[in-house]
């Protein structure tokens, strides 16, 4: 994720930011230019940015000026009410429920990191409709107790992804991860695992790459529902370590894409953070490693992501332990997983349209 610096006054900024604490100013994320802006209002929803030439206005998305959950702006000539990220939005969390609404807020800051992700990376990101096919969209459902409606599974369905809105709660997510024996459970991870499967069905599946991932993966054909039920029945292979990035990700050919494709986006947004910090890591099979402008985002040599990955990941890992915390990132990248994650990144820079 990068960091920003205020129009207004110079200060550094952050994504999530809605407001300069030096000069007060409001902050909106543009993202067609994918930049957090100070904005002037002049009345009735109309905001124009500080300083700007030539001049261009915006109204804030209806959830970031009604509900106070997005930052997000939109143009005035936009035909779309909502920004980007919200009018991904298919169902939203009841409202009426006061907890509801935090819940939906942590979910929505989550949200806007993966199109982020997806914008820069110039993938499609358009919104489901009736009249479309391979558009996303994204449902926010609760638990109802005692409904007997079966418990809100987070997956993917034709574009629809659902997310169950109680893993906004830190203490339901852990004992969550605690019961499924997960390593790491993360509301972002949700959205780029299921992502994952959105995006098998838009570049892989009736595509020339369909033979490569066969190689790498495995065959997609073989019954999904069987695989899953053999997998929670009796586990993962003992050798998964050696092939898949998790245990899960051994269940079915489309799980490990998910799982790979998730991972895949955890490594270069986080290196792009580290390189908006400038940090430096020297490990002891390298002379030393600068992030510093190191575009993960843009980096065309997979070797490359790799060669900043294993220091900056090792350093991050010692770095938790030192706060007596678990490993930050608690994963193996083993020979396979490396060229299936070598696959991917050539299947998304094949895309083009990147900003």
């Amino acid at each position: 994720m990068q960091l920003y610096t205020c129009n207004g006054c110079g200060n550094q900024l952050y994504f999530e930011n809605v407001f300069c604490q030096r000069c007060g100013a409001t902050l909106g994320f543009v993202p067609e230019q994918l930049k957090l802006l100070a904005f002037e209002n002049s009345g009735e929803n109309l905001w124009k940015p500080i300083q700007s030439q030539p001049e261009r206005w915006y109204r804030m998305c209806p959830n970031y000026y009604h509900q106070q959950v997005c930052n997000w702006m939109v143009a005035v000539d936009d035909h779309e009410a909502f920004c980007v990220s919200c009018r991904l939005n298919h169902v939203i969390p009841n409202l009426s429920n006061a907890d509801n609404k935090v819940l939906w807020h942590r979910l929505e800051m989550d949200k806007r990191y993966f199109v982020y992700a997806m914008l820069r990376l110039g993938l499609p990101i358009a919104p489901r409709r009736p009249e479309t096919s391979n558009g996303l969209a994204f449902e926010f459902l609760a638990d109802v107790p005692f409904s007997g409606r079966k418990r809100v599974l987070i997956g993917h369905s034709k574009g629809l992804i659902t997310i169950n809105i109680a893993e906004a709660d830190p203490v339901t997510r852990e004992r969550m991860r605690a019961q499924m024996n997960e390593p790491y459970r993360t509301i972002l991870g949700h959205f780029r695992h299921e992502s994952g499967h959105y995006y098998w069905d838009r570049l892989i599946r009736h595509t020339y790459w369909l033979e490569g991932f066969r190689q790498l993966f495995g065959d997609e054909t073989r019954n999904y529902r069987q695989a899953l039920e053999r997998h929670y029945q009796f586990g993962a292979p003992l050798d998964w370590q050696n092939y898949y990035i998790s245990a899960y990700a051994s269940s079915h050919p489309w799980e490990d894409w998910a799982e790979t494709w998730a991972h895949y986006l955890h490594i270069i947004d986080t290196l792009e953070t580290a390189s908006q910090f400038d940090l430096r890591v020297v490990a002891a099979y390298q002379t030393g490693s600068s992030l510093h402008d190191f575009n993960a985002y843009e980096q065309q040599d997979f070797n490359q992501i790799m060669d900043n990955w294993f220091p900056l990941s090792t350093a991050l890992n010692a770095i938790n332990r030192s706060m007596g915390q678990d490993l930050l990132y608690p994963f193996v990248i083993n020979p396979p997983v490396i060229e299936k994650m070598r696959f991917i990144h050539q299947v998304i820079h094949a895309q083009g349209g990147r900003h």
